[in-house]
């Protein structure tokens, strides 16, 4: 009998003065981390959860914090698990990079999903960011300044961005880290993924990061980790596509050595189709068959269902 580990209870973790993380245990499928930060003029929340329950007990927390108004909410990127709660802002500004919208709104609304255990998603109806920037726009609480940038490349997806405090060293950067947890890039792109961490998130050189997944960390060996993994992912990739071997065979065939620990090793499925895409000439973050690459990794994971324990 497979055992099934229940998820701790969200931490809220004070990363700076009036900056607050939302750390959900234990990250894997649906189970994100928040946060916000409070000002003078009331609060901005850095995503939303997956389920109304999840969401609901965000709201609680922040409550419990402060009894301003959450004023403005930014989602980092468009995936259900960060955006479906938005609904449940109802007073909030909703910001994102102009291509979060635009998938948010082509993905619609929590619903029933054939590739996991649905949770019990609740009452939430479909609301998109409706303020949109291109590159980079301005947070102010009193004089502290939090800068809300596009990363400038698909990476986690084609729209990831970053929340950045200068005058903190605090930058909560989303899903571009899954600290202690399989990247997933299939509506991304390994290689951009690479270059992002490297070129965006790195040279930061933040104290602290929020990841968007798993927890609070302060160095630099979350990011070591998941470059080691993107670049084992590449050279599989590129090792099969020459030889013609498909990417579902191709991660049956391979251990994952010192990443077979993490949770939802099946992403290797997703994320080697991605890298296949790419090398045969499909640009960075680009349409691919999502539908055939989410069913075989079912299919890695046995034919159950991926888990979800939102």
């Amino acid at each position: 009998m497979t055992e099934i580990t229940v998820p701790g209870r969200p931490r809220l973790q004070e990363v700076s003065a009036d900056i607050y993380a939302y750390v959900q245990p234990d990250g894997t499928w649906w189970i994100n981390n928040t946060g916000f930060a409070v000002g003078p003029q009331g609060v901005a929340a850095f995503d939303s959860c997956s389920t109304e329950r999840r969401t609901r007990a965000l709201l609680e927390t922040i409550a419990s914090v402060t009894s301003a108004p959450v004023r403005t909410l930014v989602n980092t990127h468009h995936h259900g698990d960060h955006t479906f709660g938005n609904a449940l802002f109802p007073q909030a500004t909703i910001v994102a990079h102009e291509r979060t919208r635009a998938e948010a709104i082509a993905f619609g609304p929590a619903r029933e999903l054939p590739w996991w255990q649905n949770p019990e998603w609740g009452d939430l109806p479909l609301e998109p960011p409706f303020l949109t920037y291109t590159d980079q726009v301005t947070l102010w609480f009193g004089e502290l300044r939090a800068e809300v940038r596009y990363v400038g490349s698909p990476a986690h997806t084609n729209n990831d961005s970053v929340i950045w405090f200068p005058e903190r060293s605090v930058l909560f950067c989303g899903d571009l880290v899954f600290h202690g947890g399989t990247p997933f890039l299939l509506m991304g792109s390994v290689t951009g993924a690479i270059e992002v961490l490297e070129q965006v998130v790195r040279p930061f050189g933040a104290d602290t990061i929020v990841p968007g997944h798993g927890p609070v960390f302060h160095d630099d060996a979350p990011i070591a980790d998941t470059l080691a993994y993107l670049r084992f992912v590449l050279d599989l990739a590129e090792r099969g596509h020459a030889e013609g071997i498909p990417p579902l065979r191709a991660a049956r065939d391979t251990e994952l050595g010192r990443f077979a620990d993490w949770p939802d090793a099946e992403r290797i499925v997703g994320n080697l189709h991605r890298a296949y895409a790419e090398l045969g000439g499909t640009p960075r973050g680009g349409t691919i068959d999502t539908v055939t690459a989410l069913t075989e990794m079912v299919d890695y994971n046995g034919g159950k269902p991926l888990t979800c324990l939102a």
